[in-house]
């Protein structure tokens, strides 16, 4: 087996929004604005807590990001949502990565909690995705846990991400 990257920067994460990194049909990041990330720190297949492989990335907060304009007018928050989108395109990245094949599709999330909010004052956001099980048969299958941290605060919480792969 070649020799897989350990971090990814901005333009290699680009290169799999274009569908390039993984090729054609397999997972894939959505493109800028939907990309929630700037760059992957650490990636691997057996580290976390659980020895199964885990992600860290990072976002770069901008007072002028689009989600701050429209939500909400007079009261800017960076929409949970998109925190927890980040997480799962993690997790799916994650598999493409360690080379499963198939399009990437979140399939739901056990429990997700905020206890902060992200606004135009933050400068960074800090995302793990630590994988508390992987099914590499005809069904792919990652199931994970997430922390989105805030300027070094934990924000978000979740536990049982689910991210499947799916072949046409």
């Amino acid at each position: 087996m070649t020799e897989r990257a350990t971090s990814i920067d901005y333009e290699g994460l680009l290169s799999c929004a274009r569908g390039e990194m993984f090729g054609p049909g397999n997972p894939q990041l959505p493109e800028p604005p939907m990309l929630m990330m700037d760059r992957i720190t650490e990636i691997s297949d057996d580290g976390g807590p659980n020895g199964l492989g885990h992600v860290v990335a990072e976002f770069d907060v901008k007072p002028d990001h689009w989600f701050f304009k429209c939500h909400f007018v007079g009261d800017p928050v960076m929409p949970g949502c998109l925190g927890l989108d980040a997480l799962w395109q993690l997790t799916g990245f994650n598999l493409g990565w360690r080379g499963m094949k198939g399009r990437g599709r979140a399939l739901g999330v056990g429990e997700v909690k905020f206890t902060g909010m992200v606004t135009p004052e933050t400068k960074l956001l800090e995302y793990t995705v630590n994988f508390t099980r992987v099914i590499d048969r005809k069904l792919k299958l990652g199931i994970a846990d997430g922390i989105m941290k805030a300027d070094g605060e934990v924000f978000y919480t979740t536990t049982g991400m689910k991210v499947g792969l799916f072949q046409e």
